[in-house]
Formats: structure tokens, C-alpha cells, sequence
């Protein structure tokens, strides 16, 4: 499995599937930063936690816009969005960002998130930036 796909097949796990396949997707070591809290460490862990935010979240859905990688097949970089429901006010959102991830042995060792979570401005992304058109 390429990259891409173990990224979609992640992002697809996290939407719908076990903690247990989640972590399918990393090294058992793996770790993932992140600019709004402390690092997820190991396979197992990180499959709990997205788990928890997916039930957070009211079902959170995870999609990729956009992955370019390199040429080794070792890292790649992505655009990715995840939509859920504000349990407090029922308001639909989509939260958007920027991942940086590493493999090993073709599965996900490391991934190194950027986004801004803003608990009273839940929908995130590039200001003005026409997300529909793909460009501005």
C-alpha cells in the first residue's frame, strides 16, 4: 500500500472503524503532534483517541483533499478536512489542516498535524481561501 492509499485507508478508519483498526495503520511506536495538544503516542493510543473524538464529535468523517509525496515513498504531505456536530448546539462544521506524515515499513510512523482548533469559531481553514473552486 502507497502512502496515499494507507492515508485514505487511515483517514476511512477513523470514520467508521475500530480503536483496533485504527492503529492497524501505524508502527506500534508511532507518534502523532500536534499544534493543539500534547502528542499521541503508540499505535494503540492514537486508535482510542480518534475513536473518542469521531464520538465527540458526533460522528466525525475525515476526507483528504490533496497528498504530494516524495519520490522514496518514505513521507509525504496533505491537505485534509473533518466534518462532525457541535454536540452543545447541533451546528454542523468542518474543521480543516495540514498533516506531514513518515513511514516505515509502509505504515504510518509519524505525523505532524497543523491546524487551529477555536472552540468559539468551530469551521477552520485558510481565511478566504474558496475550498469549492480549489483555488482563490
Amino acid at each position: 500500500m502507497g502512502p496515499e492509499e494507507r492515508i485514505t485507508a487511515y483517514f476511512t478508519a477513523c470514520s467508521h472503524a475500530s480503536a483496533d483498526e485504527i492503529a492497524s495503520h501505524f508502527t506500534a511506536d508511532a507518534v502523532i503532534w500536534d499544534t493543539n495538544v500534547k502528542p499521541f503516542r503508540g499505535a494503540a493510543r492514537i486508535g482510542r483517541q480518534w475513536v473518542r473524538v469521531r464520538e465527540r464529535w458526533q460522528g466525525a468523517v475525515w476526507g483528504l483533499d490533496s497528498c504530494v509525496t516524495a519520490a522514496d515513498g518514505a513521507s509525504a504531505a496533505i491537505e485534509w478536512w473533518m466534518t462532525g456536530t457541535d454536540p452543545a448546539s447541533t451546528r454542523a462544521f468542518t474543521f480543516r489542516g495540514s498533516e506531514h506524515y513518515r513511514f516505515a515499513g509502509g505504515l504510518i510512523d509519524e505525523i505532524r498535524q497543523y491546524w487551529t482548533f477555536d472552540p468559539d469559531r468551530l469551521d477552520t481553514g485558510l481565511v478566504d481561501y474558496d475550498y469549492e473552486a480549489g483555488s482563490d
